[in-house]
């Protein structure tokens, strides 16, 4: 060969390997797993930690909910789930009620399922005035009878139903040790930050770990991304709750609570000076009979949280992480990050496509807003319009089992953060709002723009 021609050569092979460089490193989202570098936190199931999935929002006949707490506890276990946390109105399962069986919530038709399933050693009942009545089990009867350790575990919670004038703000406590009255306040952020002080100096006081999110913000809209944003202390809500009723899609009117979400998350990156908000999903569960059905039931929405064990601090301890991701049916292997971006395994059923969207919001967003009016021209109390700017979708994929599974999200370098979405092509069976698909939602990273 003459030494022109292996000249030739030699700057072709060049040529195309400075391509291919380029080509592997190029901004952006690639199907399978990248090779990322520096510090690495993978979500995955090891030798010393694994995933456990679990409801942080129950309801049963000690509030507004229509069956027996057993009854529920059994149902979640029955159905693979690891951990459910009680969480009845302003209340703890701890003082002892009697409830009348015909003018309960489930009627004497929750009743009959109780005797049959639990013996009558267990079902403690008497007759008062010619009507039966029925001892409501504590939490510590409840966990010593389905605690069973690494597989199921129950956990103390109430949901401290607050209100500013017409404006619900319902906050959950997981692993509470004591009952939290509503504290309340002079505007919703007042009564958001005052029940969340609360909380935070129970877990002070105790030593326990005591973890608290907001549910449900667009119930009757009772919360704007601006009222939530600026809470201290407080970094988690409910991206998706599984009760009919809670607007999660939003309207015309009102942002959905995703749209809350990246609101919120640009906010406290850009201007607040506060961590990073995180997603969670639940049930809400208030209604255990005839399922499906239209009313409010479990089974819609959980956590799959990684933790090295099933115990309150160890979930508690992962959550604060963000060490978990929210579901309504779809299911992750694993989930990546570093300092280039983030990379995530579906867990991917036959025929089943998966569309993934990374969303984030940019340095240098249009932070302005303009307010929402009604038809005479007047401001409505809800969240603010703002630019397109914020939440963007940064990249997109669509997997299934022969495409593969895999996906990753490179940083350009600009991005605050940066959080995913994936859509099934199976619709929920048995969703909040009909018509629902299954999805997953990815707690979001913090980008290379954003103060660490």
């Amino acid at each position: 060969m003459t030494r022109s021609r292996r000249f030739s050569l030699a700057c072709i092979l060049t040529i195309l390997i400075t391509c291919a460089t380029l080509w592997m490193s190029r901004p952006g989202m690639e199907t399978g797993l990248a090779t990322f570098g520096g510090s690495q936190r993978i979500l995955a199931a090891d030798a010393e930690q694994r995933w456990y999935r679990g409801n942080l929002h129950t309801h049963s006949l000690w509030s507004d909910g229509d069956d027996y707490p057993e009854m529920i506890a059994l149902w979640y276990r029955e159905r693979n789930y690891d951990f459910l946390c009680y969480t009845d109105h302003n209340v703890l399962q701890r003082s002892e009620r009697w409830i009348d069986v015909e003018k309960s919530a489930g009627h004497r038709a929750a009743y009959d399922k109780l005797k049959l399933l639990f013996p009558l050693n267990w079902v403690q009942e008497r007759t008062t005035n010619g009507r039966l009545e029925v001892r409501l089990k504590t939490f510590g009867e409840l966990s010593e009878r389905f605690d069973e350790g690494g597989k199921f575990l129950l956990i103390q919670g109430e949901e401290i139903t607050d209100k500013f004038q017409k404006k619900p703000v319902h906050m959950n406590a997981t692993n509470l040790q004591e009952q939290i009255p509503p504290h309340g306040g002079n505007s919703v952020y007042e009564v958001i930050q005052n029940n969340t002080n609360a909380v935070i100096a129970q877990r002070e006081r105790t030593g326990k770990p005591i973890f608290v999110h907001l549910n449900h913000p667009n119930f009757v809209w009772g919360i704007t991304a601006e009222d939530l944003a600026r809470v201290r202390g407080e970094n988690f809500f409910e991206v998706y709750n599984g009760h009919i009723g809670v607007n999660n899609a939003g309207d015309s009117i009102h942002a959905s609570t995703e749209r809350l979400w990246d609101i919120i998350l640009s906010k406290r990156l850009s201007e607040l000076d506060l961590p990073l908000m995180y997603g969670l999903a639940t049930d809400d569960g208030h209604n255990y009979h005839h399922i499906p059905s239209r009313k409010s039931e479990p089974g819609r929405g959980w956590v799959m949280v990684l933790a090295r064990d099933l115990t309150p601090k160890a979930l508690i301890e992962s959550l604060e992480q963000g060490l978990f991701y929210a579901s309504s049916g779809v299911f992750l292997e694993r989930v990546v990050s570093d300092a280039s971006g983030l990379e995530l395994e579906i867990r991917a059923e036959p025929d089943v496509e998966y569309t993934v969207e990374f969303v984030g919001t940019r340095l240098g967003f249009d932070p302005t807003s303009t307010p929402v009016l009604d038809k005479n021209g007047n401001e409505l109390d809800v969240t603010r319009q703002y630019s397109a700017d914020i939440g963007k979708v940064l990249a997109k994929a669509v997997l299934n089992q022969s495409k593969g599974s895999k996906v990753s999200y490179h940083f350009q370098g600009n991005e605050l953060y940066v959080r995913a979405r994936i859509t099934s092509s199976k619709q929920h069976p048995n969703p909040s709002k009909v018509g629902d698909f299954q999805q997953a939602w990815i707690q979001p990273a913090l980008g290379p723009a954003a103060k660490r």
